[in-house]
């Protein structure tokens, strides 16, 4: 049964009929109707990018934290809560004042159209105004250049993370359009972070801020060597700095970190106090469910990770490489993505693979369709009605390694059921 914040977020979908319809005057519209909360913000961490983004966002979330400030944060997907997707002084917001907040803001927008990230964005503007806490970090939902986060009007830093392919049709059709579009929140920002880039991506960044003073390429001002079981070395400014090694899984996750630890560097260098033993910690213990979450059930090791595109396919398979892994596969993803990618990529480190509609997402795969793309493969796989069937499969066999893949809102789906 819905709750009423359920219903209410609900209720928000059908105020305009485009699931993404990328602009900024509607919802420059309606935060003039409530006072320009946008102008009034802590100070800002934006970040935008293909894969990493929530990893990045976690570990800085964490840093700023344990070096006793507070921090406020905007992100998305959520997992199982709309809740998860705006942290208030270091917590998850109550659903009580989500609720209050919501309904106010849909009161104020009278049923004028406008996207649901754009109004959910307007009540987070809202009630990060109202905080007092000392930063903000706001993930970008798509792009960057018309994301609805992009409307603020200045920001301390702007992290670029890993781009590839991904939403086409919104960004444009090449990776430099999609680049492009990234680097759309890099106005008006005190410091630039580059992320490791694929050289093609790096170069194209390159030209375009040539101009920029500020700017911190991972590769040029800061990188990872050294990697051993237990630590990393850190290099900036040609300082050398021992850290523990991330509870984060995957070498690109050890890449986010060090993107972390420049942004620390760069804090303490500008007159912020940063404790580095702190920050050493907070790296250490920061985590990011569905993303190569490891857990077990009843006997079984079970992997999720909410990977949907090129990139994260990637990631993945070097992960299962890496430690030898072929996993039993529970897999469904939004029809919109590029399935065949995904597949060929991951095909040669997976045992086999269970295809699922993913429940109650009206623009994902059938089943059917997944098994088309499965022959076309050469991929062995198993048919399951639902994820119930999934379940007491999993609960009836010992000793076997499963994997939950494809899609964010999939994990979100199958997480519960595993703790």
């Amino acid at each position: 049964m819905k709750s009423k914040t359920d219903k209410l977020l609900n209720d928000l979908f059908n105020l305009h009929p485009k699931y993404i319809d990328l602009s900024l005057d509607r919802l420059v519209k309606l935060l003039k109707k409530l006072g320009d909360p946008h102008l009034n913000l802590p100070k800002t961490i934006h970040i935008a990018g293909t894969n990493g983004k929530g990893s990045i966002q976690s570990f800085i979330k964490n840093i700023i934290v344990s070096n006793g400030y507070s921090c406020d944060a905007y992100t998305s997907p959520h997992l199982t809560k709309f809740n998860e997707r705006i942290v208030i002084n270091n917590k998850n917001i109550s659903t009580k004042k989500l609720y209050q907040t919501l309904e106010f803001v849909k009161k104020i927008n009278n049923y004028d159209p406008i996207t649901f990230f754009e109004i959910t964005t307007a009540t987070a503007m809202l009630l990060f105004q109202r905080s007092n806490s000392d930063f903000l970090i706001l993930e970008t939902g798509l792009g960057g250049r018309l994301d609805a986060t992009n409307i603020i009007p200045s920001k301390l830093f702007s992290i670029i993370t890993p781009i590839s392919y991904d939403h086409e049709e919104f960004l444009g059709n090449t990776i430099q359009k999609i680049t492009r579009e990234k680097l759309g929140i890099i106005n008006k920002s005190s410091f630039v972070i580059i992320s490791k880039q694929k050289k093609e991506v790096k170069e194209f960044i390159k030209k375009k801020l040539i101009k920029n003073k500020n700017v911190y390429f991972y590769g040029k001002n800061f990188k990872i060597n050294n990697l051993t079981n237990n630590s990393f070395q850190f290099h900036f400014d040609k300082n050398k700095r021992l850290v523990n090694k991330p509870k984060l899984h995957g070498i690109h996750q050890i890449e986010n970190a060090s993107v972390a630890l420049a942004f620390s560097e760069i804090m303490e260098h500008n007159g912020f106090k940063i404790n580095f033993n702190k920050t050493n910690l907070a790296i250490k213990k920061t985590t990011w469910p569905g993303r190569i979450e490891l857990l077990r059930y009843k006997g079984n090791r079970i992997i999720l990770d909410g990977s949907h595109n090129e990139s994260g396919a990637e990631s993945l398979k070097k992960f299962l490489a890496t430690n030898r892994i072929k996993p039993i596969v529970l897999f469904g993803m939004l029809n919109n993505k590029k399935i065949d990618i995904f597949l060929k990529l991951i095909k040669t480190q997976i045992d086999s693979l269970i295809p699922i509609k993913i429940p109650n997402e009206n623009n994902s795969f059938k089943r059917k369709e997944i098994i088309e793309r499965c022959k076309v493969h050469s991929i062995k796989y198993y048919e399951m009605k639902s994820i119930s069937d999934f379940m007491k499969y999993i609960s009836n066999s010992k000793n076997k390694i499963f994997l939950v893949t494809g899609s964010l809102y999939l994990v979100g789906k199958l997480r519960p059921k595993f703790l």
